[in-house]
């Protein structure tokens, strides 16, 4: 595995993705952060965003929720509340939820009770429709 990076991603249901990368980069609550091979360890908590591995010259993407992430040398373990490959995404699904989301919070203000929620499906949403507009 020397020059290689194992990517686990987890959730509470399932082992979405456990492969060797070349790298990876994912959606820090502080900003997207990168990892290469044999990088320094940490601890990150994600917001939600897409993930992205490269094998080789082929880049590929895992949307994801809310979670933690722990990069060792030559691992990074993502554990978070949900976790879907391109190919798994329904977009017929995201897009409803993304314009449902969408005419809610035109209706709202921040204060309003729901306001924080109706936000995450956004972005939920939204980087659904991105990584399966990735998929390849």
């Amino acid at each position: 595995m020397e020059g290689r990076i194992l990517l686990e991603v987890v959730t509470p249901q399932r082992l979405v993705f456990s492969e060797e990368v070349d790298e990876v980069t994912a959606p820090g609550v502080d900003g997207e952060f990168g990892v290469l091979p044999r990088h320094i360890p940490f601890i990150a908590t994600l917001k939600i965003g897409a993930i992205m591995y490269r094998q080789g010259s082929v880049k590929r993407y895992i949307a994801i929720t809310w979670g933690y992430a722990e990069v060792l040398s030559n691992k990074v373990i993502i554990l978070c509340e949900s976790a879907q490959l391109a190919d798994e995404i329904d977009i017929a699904a995201a897009m409803a939820e993304k314009e449902s989301a969408e005419a809610q919070l035109r209706k709202m203000a921040v204060g309003d009770k729901d306001y924080w929620s109706v936000k995450a499906s956004l972005d939920k949403a939204i980087t659904e429709v991105v990584v399966h507009g990735k998929k390849g």
